[in-house]
């Protein structure tokens, strides 16, 4: 289980600011941090780009991302070894997006961990929607009380495809 809450200050502009204080949890050798001067953007970007759901996004977008989300790290020591954001106003929706846990330390509950530390957010309490997207891993987010949308004619979106690569917005 998670112990240890700690408030600190959050570095770096966002346009998120919740209640300005940085949050940890902490587990058998392993952390899950909001710093944002901790995250390492280079495991970040080097694991989005090879994802099925960010293929080739360019650095400076991830960085942007991380600017302009509240974000979780997860480390092992010093090390990145996971990653978790959430875009949200604060008062009603939060989306969870960038879910990744390195291979090697996959089997251990860290993903489903992390999604805990991420619902357990003072800052994200009380938000009448959440939302995601995935391919692979309904199993875990059903656990958190996550569900296909029960009216899905109500959802609509827009998916540029191939916006990292300069293909056609389709």
């Amino acid at each position: 289980m998670w112990v240890s809450e700690r408030p600190g200050s959050r570095s770096g502009a966002t346009s998120f600011d919740g209640d300005g204080s940085d949050h940890d949890w902490t587990r058998e050798g392993y952390r899950v941090s909001t710093e944002k001067a901790a995250l390492d953007e280079d495991v970040i970007h080097r694991f989005l780009e090879g994802s099925y759901w960010a293929r080739g996004i360019p650095r400076a977008i991830v960085e942007r991302s991380i600017r302009n989300s509240l974000c979780f790290g997860l480390y092992a020591g010093n090390a990145q070894v996971g990653f978790a954001r959430v875009v949200t106003d604060g008062a009603t929706f939060a989306y969870l997006a960038d879910v990744f846990v390195l291979e090697e330390h996959r089997g251990r509950g860290l993903a489903s961990w992390m999604i805990e530390c991420v619902l357990a957010h003072p800052d994200l309490q009380g938000l009448r929607r959440w939302s995601l997207a995935t391919l692979d891993a309904h199993g875990l987010y059903r656990r958190f009380g996550f569900q296909t949308p029960a009216h899905p004619e109500l959802l609509m979106e827009i998916v540029r495809a191939g916006v990292y690569s300069g293909g056609s917005a389709t």
